[in-house]
C-alpha cells in the first residue's frame, strides 16, 4: 500500500499545485499583505496594501488582516524564499503599489505559498482518508474512491489553489478522524494539534471541530491510560493554537485580540458573534441545493455520502465515527446558514461549508463497501468521473465565480472563462504555453497515475 499511498499525495498535490487562483481576490490578497508586511520587517500591518483589498481590519490607525492568522503564517516561509530568491519584496513597489509587474509578485508568492500550504495539507488529508477507509472498510478501492472524491471530485480542489482557510480545515478534520481511530500517545497528540491549527486558521472551526474532540474524549475514555490520553489531546490543541497567540503578540502586543473585532466596511461582522447569528433555513437550502452556490452542482459525488454515513452508523464498532461525521457536517452547515455573508462573496460552491466535505467523504468509502455489485460500482465510478471532471474545470478557470448570474457554475465558469480557454495553469502563467496546452499537460500527467491507481487496488482486491 505503501506505492499507493505515494502516487496518492503525488496526483493530489500535482493537481492542486498546477492551477491558481486570482491573487487580487480579497481573501487571497489580505493574507498574502500580512505575510508580507511580516517578511519584510513592517511588523504585521497592511497600510502599504490596503487600497488593493476590502478586506481589512484597523487598530490604532494601521490597518491589518481581518482574518485568523493560520494561513498568513503558512504563507510566510514562502514569501521568505520567493523574495530570496528573485530579489524582489514588496517594498519595491512604493507606498500604494499597483501595475502588472507587482501583480506578477504577488502571483508568484501567492501560487507558492498554495503549493506548499493548501495543496500540501490536502494531499496529506487524502492518504489520510485513504488509510481511515482501510482500516474501517477494509478495501483498498473503497479508500481510494473516498481520497479521489474527496480532493478531486469536490471544490476542496479548486480551494487548495488559494491562501484560503476552507480545504486546510477540512484536511485537518480528515488528519484528526484518522489518529483518533488508530489511538495512542501520539496519535492524541496529533489530533489535538490537527484541531487547535484548524482552529487558528478559522476560527469558527472550533464549534464543528468540538464534535471531533468530543468523540476522541469518549473513545480514550475506554482505555486504561484515558488521563494521559486526553492531555496529549488538549496538549496538542494548545500548541496548534500557539501560533495565533504569539502572532497576536508580535502584531499587536497582546495575545488576546481578535482581527475581525477590527473589520472595515463589513457592518454586518459586528451582528452576533462576529456575524455569526442563528441558522436560517433559507440559506441552508440554498447552500445545498440552491443554484448560485449549491453543493451538490458542484459536488454531485456527495450525493452518495448520506446513504454511506447511514450504513457506517449501523455497524456498532463504527458507529461513534459515523455520528462524529454526521455532528461535524451538520454543524458546519448550520454555522454557514447563521453567517451573515452566508454566500461567502465571490464563490464558485459554498465556500464556507467546504469542510464539511470532510466528513462527508468517510461515508463515500462506506458507501463503495456495500455497493451491491458490478454495476453499481461501476455508476458510482462513472459519478465520481463527472464530479472530477466538473471541478477540474472549476479548478483551472474559476474557483471565485462573482454572484452576478442565475447560475454561476454554468454562466461564469464552465460556459464562460473555461469554454474561452482563460484558464490559470504554471505552463501558461509561467511558461507562455497557452492555457489548452497546459490543461493538456496536466492530463498527460495526472491520468496516468491516476489509471496506476486504479489498477493497484484492483490487484489488491484480487489477492
Amino acid at each position: 500500500m505503501r506505492g499507493i499511498r505515494i502516487v496518492l499525495f503525488a496526483l493530489v498535490w500535482f493537481s492542486c499545485a498546477w492551477f491558481g487562483s486570482w491573487e487580487l481576490n480579497p481573501n487571497n490578497a489580505t493574507r498574502m499583505f500580512a505575510a508580507m508586511s511580516l517578511a519584510e520587517g513592517e511588523g504585521g500591518a497592511i497600510d502599504r496594501y490596503q487600497s488593493q483589498t476590502i478586506d481589512k481590519a484597523m487598530f490604532d490607525g494601521h490597518y491589518y488582516l481581518d482574518k485568523a492568522p493560520g494561513m498568513t503564517l503558512l504563507a510566510l516561509p514562502a514569501v521568505v524564499v520567493a523574495d530570496w530568491m528573485t530579489g524582489q519584496r514588496g517594498t519595491d513597489f512604493g507606498v500604494l503599489p499597483v501595475g502588472p509587474a507587482f501583480e506578477r509578485m504577488l502571483r508568484l508568492r501567492t501560487r507558492l505559498a498554495a503549493a506548499s500550504g493548501a495543496a500540501v495539507l490536502t494531499a496529506l488529508a487524502a492518504v489520510a482518508l485513504f488509510d481511515l477507509a482501510l482500516a474501517t472498510a477494509g478495501s483498498a478501492a473503497a479508500g481510494l474512491f473516498a481520497s479521489l472524491g474527496f480532493a478531486l471530485g469536490t471544490p476542496i480542489w479548486g480551494w487548495s489553489t488559494t491562501v484560503m482557510g476552507h480545504a486546510p480545515v477540512a484536511a485537518l478534520y480528515l488528519i484528526a478522524l484518522l489518529a483518533i481511530w488508530r489511538g495512542g500517545g501520539r496519535q492524541a497528540l496529533l489530533a489535538g494539534l490537527a484541531l487547535g491549527g484548524a482552529v487558528a486558521i478559522e476560527h469558527q472551526a472550533i464549534l464543528a471541530g468540538s464534535a471531533i474532540g468530543l468523540w476522541a474524549m469518549l473513545r480514550f475514555d475506554r482505555r486504561p491510560d484515558w488521563p494521559r490520553l486526553i492531555a496529549l489531546l488538549f496538549c496538542g490543541a494548545a500548541i496548534g493554537v500557539l501560533p495565533v497567540l504569539g502572532y497576536n503578540l508580535f502584531v499587536f502586543g497582546t495575545p488576546f485580540r481578535v482581527a475581525y473585532s477590527g473589520v472595515v466596511g463589513w457592518e454586518g461582522m459586528h451582528q452576533g458573534l462576529f456575524g455569526l447569528i442563528w441558522p436560517r433555513t433559507g440559506p441552508l437550502a440554498a447552500i445545498l441545493v440552491g443554484w448560485k452556490v449549491g453543493l451538490v452542482w458542484v459536488a454531485p459525488v456527495l450525493l452518495l455520502a448520506p446513504f454511506g454515513l447511514t450504513a457506517l452508523y449501523g455497524e456498532g464498532a463504527r458507529r461513534g465515527l459515523a455520528l462524529t461525521c454526521m455532528a461535524t457536517a451538520v454543524v458546519t452547515l448550520l454555522v454557514n446558514a447563521a453567517y451573515v455573508y452566508w454566500e461567502g462573496g465571490n464563490t464558485t460552491g459554498p465556500r464556507l461549508a467546504m469542510p464539511a466535505v470532510a466528513p462527508l467523504a468517510v461515508g463515500l468509502a462506506a458507501l463503495w463497501s456495500i455497493l451491491p455489485g458490478r454495476r453499481s460500482r461501476i455508476a458510482a465510478a462513472i459519478l465520481l468521473g463527472g464530479s472530477i471532471a466538473l471541478n477540474a474545470a472549476i479548478a483551472a478557470a474559476e474557483i471565485f465565480a462573482p454572484p452576478t448570474t442565475p447560475f454561476p457554475l454554468w454562466d461564469w465558469v464552465l460556459a464562460g472563462r473555461f469554454a474561452d480557454g482563460e484558464l490559470r495553469t504554471v505552463a501558461s502563467e509561467w511558461f507562455g504555453w497557452s492555457p489548452w496546452f497546459g490543461l493538456a499537460w496536466w492530463a498527460a500527467l495526472a491520468l496516468p497515475m491516476l489509471g496506476w491507481l486504479v489498477a493497484s487496488v484492483r490487484r489488491a482486491a484480487r489477492a
